[in-house]
């Protein structure tokens, strides 16, 4: 089995069809019992935020396990093929893990080194854990991507603030509302995202603050930590009414906001034609992207953030994180062949021990008059010739370069020394 990445990232694919794509959190248990009912995945994680929705796949080849994912994605999310075809990317073996220990590391994200993403990597593996969907393959690979992660933050200078999204909306939103001091803004959702962007609206001087959400003990909490107040989602059109500025980041499956409600906030009476900036962070979608036409109102999202966001840290830092990933992939490379081809190995060293100990004993006759120390370096001797006999090979083994290499190898050493039959 080697390791096949699909999926598709804001890179390529327009934001419909990301949230199209998106798995709810109450959709990956299904997801997962999908994937282990097809006989081609060994094993899966799924690794779905608003950047990207990606499987990691323990497959027996590339093209049988580039139909089964695809086969997957197609169905799971209802969706025919065509319309996320041309954005789709696929990376095998090493390709693959190098793209993960990338992604991990932040640097395949919109913003550049965004920390959220490493939690994110070790989220995704620890459900796909608790679905008994990643083996210990896919568990390792995860781990070690998680540990490239780490030494990029820690040793390099790559690394956006948590709050680069809402840093760039908030920029929008400034020159849409003519600044933001004094302007009352109202955060629907407290989860994550939610804390950065009324952490940094209220170092920005906004206020008053409202928490709109439908669990309240997190609203409540977040309201208490920037000095707003909490409201229940039914509470949401009255917080529209007020609101200069809105900032939608839930993790909801549906529209929280339609246009028909930016209208009817924006007519309400003791508005004074107040004008009303919307920012959506989430995916899929929080804000009818019609809610735009509404006369008074405009709306960001995360396509529009991502013009905005594009590029990074000073090159050499880059270079070095890079680097890093790189190191991490080939220790990773060198530690899964090791696995892999340790029971083959085993063989033959067994093989070996095997013709030594019957070429002995059919010389038993031969050897009976030695003394014991004759008798030992005898023994030492054909030793030594196997061990120069088996040497090449496993150095060969040990280094082959990919699943194709390696599958040859394994074939060749099994014909030539007459195991596995």
């Amino acid at each position: 089995m080697s390791l096949l990445a699909m999926g598709v990232s804001y890179r390529r694919a327009p934001l419909r069809v990301l949230e199209r794509m998106a798995f709810a959190e109450d959709e990956l248990t299904k997801a997962y019992r999908r994937l282990a009912d097809d006989e081609v995945i060994g094993g899966a994680v799924l690794l779905s935020t608003c950047n990207r929705v990606e499987v990691y796949a323990e497959v027996p080849g590339y093209h049988e396990g580039f139909l089964a994912l695809k086969r997957f994605l197609a169905e799971s999310r209802e969706l025919p093929y065509e319309e996320f075809a041309e954005p789709l990317y696929a990376h095998w073996h090493d390709d693959a893990a190098e793209h993960l220990f990338g992604v991990a590391a932040g640097l395949d994200s919109m913003v550049l080194g965004e920390p959220q993403i490493l939690g994110q990597v070790r989220a995704a593996v620890r459900r796909a854990e608790r679905e008994a969907a990643a083996g210990p393959s896919l568990s390792a690979a995860f781990a070690a991507a998680v540990r490239a992660g780490r030494r990029v933050r820690a040793e390099t200078a790559v690394g956006a603030s948590p709050a680069a999204f809402v840093a760039a909306g908030a920029t929008l939103a400034e020159r849409a509302l003519g600044g933001l001091a004094g302007r009352a803004v109202a955060i629907v959702g407290a989860g994550e995202m939610a804390e950065v962007a009324a952490t940094h609206l209220a170092g920005r001087g906004v206020g008053p603050v409202a928490i709109v959400n439908r669990s309240p003990a997190p609203a409540a909490r977040l309201a208490r930590r920037v000095g707003g107040r909490s409201l229940g989602m039914e509470q949401l059109a009255g917080a529209l009414v007020q609101a200069d500025l809105v900032v939608a980041c839930t993790g909801a499956a549906e529209l929280v906001i339609v246009a028909e409600d930016v209208r009817a906030a924006l007519r309400a009476s003791g508005r004074a034609g107040r004008p009303m900036f919307l920012l959506d962070l989430a995916v899929p979608r929080d804000v009818d992207p019609r809610a735009g036409s509404v006369p008074g109102a405009a709306v960001a999202d995360l396509d529009g953030l991502a013009t905005m966001l594009e590029g990074g840290g000073p090159e050499e830092e880059v270079a070095r994180a890079w680097s890093i990933v790189g190191e991490e992939v080939a220790r990773f490379a060198r530690r899964r062949r090791a696995a892999d081809l340790a029971p083959l190995i085993r063989t033959l060293e067994d093989a070996g021990e095997r013709a030594r100990a019957a070429e002995l004993a059919r010389h038993a006759g031969a050897l009976a008059g030695l003394t014991p120390e004759q008798r030992e370096a005898v023994e030492a001797l054909s030793r030594g010739i196997v061990a120069k006999l088996l040497h090449r090979p496993i150095v060969a083994l040990r280094e082959s370069g990919g699943p194709e290499v390696d599958d040859a190898l394994v074939r060749a050493a099994e014909a030539l020394f007459g195991i596995g039959e």
